[in-house]
């Protein structure tokens, strides 16, 4: 089947803008697509490797050396000057999320080793991805450990494997590009700098568009090679214009002014390094090649700007991507050269302070400052919002888990330490060397062997065992009854909680978040990889009424039984975010214990107690002892102890 046509993809300007780049100049870094769900992402990713131009490679080369410059490394090589050669079309290059290390980097055939003593080295997916495209859909659903080894290799250029006291290396210099869905969770913070391009996708709310959206998919699905061949004559113009980019791009010439604007506007947006600069003025010199210049103009800088700069400037993963466009037109006006003539208008009312932004309210400090009436046992109130987020604490789920690779609790993993050998077939992984050949030495005799090497039988094939961490699923369970939004508590809680997220987002969990007030609970959030949706429910989180703790509790019961059928790896680790109080119903007090009594033993929990003030009652203690919780009063959930003796004054004084 013919892939969809480039051209023929309706909108999306800036996402064919930013691809279009990344192909002219591959060292701008790829690009990162973010959008929601059905909005033609992958569609026009793929449709790219079309109009690329081909490449020269060595005749044989598994690792497509340039005939030019071959990589005098190259496993396949050396390749003496004058190889035959011949050229092949750019590569687009699929790496699945759930892909092995040995799938991604290549491994060494170990039964070769053994037996004939050779090296045979069978190449990954990023030895198939040089001097192409590498592509990988839900980027931010990446194990760990590939996301770090695709780190290595878009940091160096090459890819390493040591492995058994062998070391191989090859080149891997690829663009890199990544869809997802913002919904399903974040990257981490050393990938996404990683990309040097970002564009944000969604679908279109004009009715036109969609109806010509809908028209030409269901005409390719009807007839894939007659509407390819419609928009053959646009596809080939396009990868022209790209090639003949290509060709001036060398010639494009970046003035100290157009570096000067570059750095005004990396400064005024505080992004963190240089990266920022060098893939902005990368980006902006693509431009002008695209644009047939050979000068890079104020107009380059502004697009570059616009595509490079807003995954940069998050601070943490609760931060919109996104940059203002005054802000931006400012820092352009800044590096322009002074006019000689009066400057009474210059900066001054009207723009935003020193380090703000103009798109940012200004805050609001009497917020959540006054003590709610009667007590807070009255009405709705109105939601208040979180400090500053710090450092938690570490809680982990008890005993050795098999979840997805993460960083909280123990687990058996494909990475980590060897604890360990285990036989094939149990639960493959990294062959162990020295293993396997104790495990073949007893019976070289009975198989007659004669030369060398050793006599391998699949049977004596031994697999590392690895201890490391593993993700687990966070469900806060969160009482937001009236007596919450008493003296400035669910502010204190709420920082507490957002702490604890970032600390999720930190070790790769999955959250969810089940709040209770007045006769009920409900589930806010259902368990997802994204954070920040949980961030956003907690913000808008509001107080008031009575505290049913046993709904609560049944609701959080119910809620982890549903996704150990969904997710039985993923092991569970239950916050619940009380002062212990039961006042919902007839006998509250006695069935929030039998609804704990339903959890203990079966769930690890802890029970972060927000009760304050001088005269407690430690209902909360009492409801993690009938939990078999761990009891963490909120003012000690930060990991170091001058935080926590900081944030303990603050809740003082407003108790």
């Amino acid at each position: 089947m013919k892939p969809y046509p480039f051209t023929a993809v309706v909108g999306m300007p800036d996402l064919r803008l930013a691809l279009v780049l990344s192909s002219i100049s591959p060292a701008v870094g790829g690009v990162l697509v973010r959008g929601e769900k059905g909005t033609a992402k992958s569609t026009m990713v793929r449709a790219l490797a079309g109009l690329l131009p081909g490449v020269d490679v060595v005749d044989a080369c598994r690792f497509s050396c340039d005939p030019v410059e071959p990589d005098p490394a190259c496993p396949d090589g050396p390749h003496a000057e004058g190889s035959p050669a011949h050229r092949r079309p750019a590569r687009l290059v699929e790496l699945p999320v759930g892909a092995a290390e040995d799938r991604v980097i290549g491994s060494l055939n170990l039964e070769r080793a053994l037996a004939d003593g050779v090296t045979d080295f069978q190449p990954g997916l990023l030895a198939a991805a040089h001097r192409g495209l590498l592509y990988v859909d839900e980027v931010n659903l990446l194990h760990d450990h590939l996301v770090d080894t695709l780190l290595d290799a878009a940091a160096m250029g090459r890819a390493t494997v040591e492995r058994e006291g062998v070391s191989v290396s090859h080149a891997a210099r690829f663009v890199l590009i990544g869809t997802m869905n913002p919904e399903e969770g974040e990257l981490r913070p050393q990938l996404l700098d990683r990309f040097g391009l970002t564009v944000e996708v969604a679908s279109s709310r004009d009715p036109e568009l969609r109806v010509e959206v809908v028209r030409r998919r269901l005409a390719y699905e009807a007839d894939p090679d007659g509407f390819a061949g419609q928009y053959a004559a646009a596809d080939a113009e396009q990868a022209a214009d790209i090639e003949a980019a290509q060709r001036l791009l060398p010639t494009v010439k970046l003035p100290d002014d157009a570096l000067r604007q570059i750095a005004e506007v990396c400064a005024s947006f505080e992004v963190d390094g240089m990266r920022a600069d060098i893939v902005t003025a990368r980006t902006a010199v693509a431009h002008a090649a695209w644009a047939g210049r050979t000068e890079v103009t104020t107009e380059d800088v502004r697009v570059a700007a616009r595509l490079a700069l807003p995954h940069r400037r998050r601070r943490n993963p609760f931060d919109a991507p996104g940059i203002s466009e005054e802000q931006l037109e400012q820092a352009l006006q800044d590096a322009q050269p002074e006019d000689p003539g009066p400057d009474d208008d210059g900066p001054g009312s009207g723009t935003p302070p020193e380090g703000g932004e103009a798109s940012d309210p200004p805050p609001s400090p009497s917020e959540g400052d006054q003590e709610p009436p009667n007590g807070g046992q009255g009405g709705e109130q109105k939601p208040v919002r979180a400090g500053e987020a710090f450092r938690a604490k570490r809680f982990e789920v008890k005993g050795t888990g098999e979840g997805a690779a993460g960083r909280r609790s123990r687990a058996i993993t494909d990475n980590g330490r060897t604890i360990g050998v285990q036989p094939a077939g149990i639960k493959d992984g990294h062959p162990h060397l020295l293993a396997t050949v104790r495990a073949a030495a007893p019976h070289q005799r009975s198989r007659g062997r004669s030369g060398a090497g050793l006599v391998l039988r699949s049977q004596d094939l031994r697999f590392a065992r690895r201890e490391g961490r593993e993700g687990n699923l966070v469900l806060f369970c969160v009482d937001a009854s009236g007596s919450m939004g008493a003296r400035q508590r669910m502010r204190e809680v709420k920082t507490a909680v957002l702490s604890l997220l970032l600390d999720a987002y930190q070790r790769r969990d999955k959250v969810g978040l089940v709040t209770f007030r007045a006769s009920g609970a409900e589930l806010a959030l259902p368990p997802t990889i994204s954070v920040d949706a949980a961030a956003s429910r907690l913000d808008g989180l509001t107080t008031g009424g009575r505290t049913p703790l046993a709904e609560g509790l049944l609701e959080a019961a119910r809620v982890l039984r549903i996704e150990a059928v969904r997710d039985p790896q993923r092991r569970p680790l239950l916050v619940v975010v009380t002062d212990g109080r039961a006042t919902s119903g007839a006998d509250a007090v006695k069935r929030a214990q039998q609804a704990a009594g339903l959890l203990a033993g079966n769930v690890t929990s802890v029970v972060m107690d927000c009760e304050s003030g001088k005269m407690r009652l430690g209902l909360a203690a009492e409801l993690a002892e009938h939990l078999g919780a761990e009891h963490v009063p909120v003012t000690e959930v930060a990991a170091d102890t001058l935080t926590g003796a900081v944030h303990s004054r603050i809740s003082g004084r407003a108790a």
